[in-house]
């Protein structure tokens, strides 16, 4: 069975043709257990994320904060294998039919191994990978898997990222660029900021891929002012403080739903 490299490639095709940007939601696997985020990230597409990523909880994940870490810790504590994660994409594909992707570090799809979590990734419909973590010169072997089971393999730039790097980047990846929109981790911010604005124009210059940014977007009028200008705004921290915030399980998915509906209004006002 192939993936959905295509399907991602049309819903963010369509979003452009409705004159705005995709949204794009994040939550780790496990977290706040295995069954409970796959109706957290179902509960999201409802509230209108157009694509998820589901995060495979690693113990040293350099560039999340402390918000996703302390789901990321919750899942570990929990018992998370890789085999939930990819079960979980699997699941919320199949309840909602919207783009999964799987975002991880290198060193357990390296350990898992790389043909098999490829195949495996997309026998369930899994729509990539983000590799946050793997530099570009050494994916060859990563890539040529992703394409033989048609994943996309989405890289993340950075605005320390110079011209010539970018280039040698988003030739590489498929599906969409990852742009980071500032030097650090995700979390929540006051101000996206004009670093993002000018690294997605610096990536733009070097492919026709989708530019999708994360890093920071917390809110309906952060995703707006980050839409005016990407294709993409990644919101993770934000639905995991939902979550961690809870009262109840049902209060839980009410909230990450509401705030899903929230930021696509975001997204949808800022053209």
């Amino acid at each position: 069975m192939a993936g959905n490299l295509e399907l991602l490639g049309s819903v963010l095709a369509k979003a452009k043709d409705e004159g705005r940007s995709a949204l794009v939601g994040y939550l780790p696997a496990g977290f706040p257990s295995i069954d409970g985020g796959v109706a957290a990230m179902t509960a999201m597409i409802e509230g209108g994320c157009d694509v998820v990523e589901v995060g495979l909880p690693h113990s040293d994940p350099v560039l999340d904060g402390p918000v996703i870490q302390t789901a990321d810790d919750i899942a570990l504590r929990g018992g998370v294998r890789i085999r939930d994660v990819i079960r979980t994409v699997g699941e919320v594909h199949a309840a909602t039919g919207a783009p999964i992707l799987c975002m991880t570090y290198w060193n357990p799809v390296d350990r898992y191994g790389v043909e098999r979590f490829a195949a495996d990734l997309a026998a369930v419909g899994g729509a990539g990978c983000i590799l946050p973590d793997l530099p570009v010169e050494e994916s060859e072997v990563w890539r040529k898997a992703a394409e033989q089971h048609g994943l996309a393999t989405v890289f993340v730039v950075a605005p320390s990222s110079r011209d010539e790097r970018l280039a040698k980047i988003t030739a590489a990846g498929s599906g969409f660029v990852y742009a980071a929109s500032l030097m650090g981790v995700t979390g929540t911010r006051e101000s996206v900021g004009q670093e993002a604005r000018e690294l997605v124009a610096r990536t733009r210059a070097t492919t026709a891929l989708p530019v999708c940014v994360g890093l920071g977007v917390s809110n309906p009028a952060q995703a707006a002012e980050v839409a005016a200008f990407a294709d993409g705004v990644i919101v993770g921290s934000a639905f995991v403080k939902r979550l961690l915030d809870a009262e109840s399980p049902e209060a839980g998915l009410d909230g990450v739903r509401r705030l899903a509906g929230e930021l696509a209004e975001g997204v949808r006002a800022a053209r």
